[in-house]
């Protein structure tokens, strides 16, 4: 009996927590919530709300626990109860090999691949330079329509959502990661990192190099690290995927990488060959602009790309975290092409120095239907409204 009240103590102690999220000024939606709560190795948490709805709680580890929040309404405080069970809970995010890399599902829905093999040719005019691994394709939507291009017919070196710099100088040499067709230089995986699943979220890390091919000899001028985290949404305001990107990039040298001005690179989302031409995509970004040229070279929280699809219309809206350098984004939206890019050497040059990691944070909400500024601005006010929690017995 007494080797068996700590653990009678802790459960009745788990039974009276709860964890109460402080109001903000703004809607919230798809909100991350993340407390220190005590619990045994391996116990299977959930929380519940004032109307009994339930949202896993999963454990960080840094010993706290997160879960997420479909939407909170303005003004609108949230007190969850910490509820214990009795079995581990089924994975919502689930992350394993894929045919070609990491596949990563969400309530058992294609949501994105993660590619580390560049030795498959889509078609047979694809040149062996511009082969690359270490991007996301395919992304898709709730109802399964994919939303992302790659190797497209009008521009084979471009590749769903990807991360590597245009126009840059490296030890003097003027070189591109972007263009590999050029032969300057490339961005090619290197290799994997953690890979994790969950009730509430998972994900996984990889690293990239964004290597110098200007020179007498190859070099890893720059690593590109990125870490990929999945949510499953309980009670949101209607279904979507939504997924955050972090990219941490680092010199791999004792020299620098100079960033010269410059109109695109740095970050690219690129839509289906099926959105091809001036009519085929459709764009939003947050300050209200639709027409692609009018919005190009404009500054954006968050900017939305989406075209017809099986469900009609499908899409994507890239939120920037508000810290980021340069933020509001400076976007580049192209005149006829399903893609866009977020360029922070829109607004002059600047350079990554040794030890200095630039660090860049990106969410992601897949949808169908109609592009919803109110869904966005709500997604996004949960960057900028982080949670702010209390926990009490």
């Amino acid at each position: 009996m007494v080797r068996s009240l700590p653990l009678i103590l802790l459960t009745a102690a788990l039974s009276a927590q709860t964890i109460t999220i402080a109001p903000a000024p703004v809607d919230r939606a798809a909100l991350v919530v993340n407390a220190k709560v005590p619990r045994s190795p391996g116990e299977a948490l959930s929380v519940k709300d004032e109307a009994g709805r339930e949202y896993p709680l999963q454990a960080e580890d840094d010993a706290s626990s997160t879960c997420v929040i479909g939407f909170l309404a303005a003004n609108k405080g949230l007190t969850l109860k910490v509820t214990k069970h009795a079995a581990p809970q089924t994975p919502a995010v689930k992350v394993g090999p894929g045919e070609d890399g990491l596949t990563l599902t969400i309530d058992g829905k294609p949501a994105l691949n993660f590619r580390t093999d560049k030795t498959k040719k889509p078609r047979a005019d694809i040149k062996d330079e511009i082969l690359r691994a270490g991007y996301l394709h395919p992304v898709s939507s709730p109802s399964g329509a994919i939303v992302t291009g790659d190797y497209p017919s009008n521009h084979a070196h471009h590749h769903g959502i990807w991360t590597p710099f245009t126009k840059a100088v490296f030890q003097g040499r003027a070189t591109d990661f972007w263009n590999m067709q050029s032969k300057k230089g490339e961005e090619q995986w290197h290799q994997g990192g953690r890979v994790w699943s969950g009730e509430a979220f998972g994900g996984f890390e990889a690293e990239m190099h964004m290597n110098d091919l200007s020179g007498p000899q190859p070099i890893t001028a720059l690593l590109d690290r990125w870490s990929v985290r999945a949510y499953a949404l309980s009670h949101a305001p209607k279904a979507m995927h939504v997924f955050d990107l972090t990219t941490t990039q680092t010199c791999a040298t004792n020299d620098p990488l100079d960033l010269p001005e410059y109109h695109y690179g740095s970050f690219g989302l690129r839509g289906p060959d099926e959105w091809n031409g001036k009519e085929g995509a459709r764009y939003l970004t947050s300050e209200g602009l639709s027409d692609r040229k009018k919005a190009d070279g404009t500054r954006a929280r968050w900017c939305y790309l989406g075209g017809k699809t099986s469900a009609g219309l499908s899409g994507t809206a890239v939120l920037g975290y508000p810290d980021n350098f340069r933020f509001p984004m400076p976007v580049r939206l192209h005149p006829d092409m399903p893609y866009f890019s977020i360029v922070p050497q829109k607004l002059g040059a600047f350079s990554i120095q040794p030890g200095k990691p630039y660090v860049t944070r990106y969410r992601f909400i897949v949808t169908d239907g109609e592009p919803d500024a109110k869904l966005f601005d709500a997604c996004w006010n949960s960057l900028a409204h982080p949670a702010v929690v209390t926990v009490s017995k």
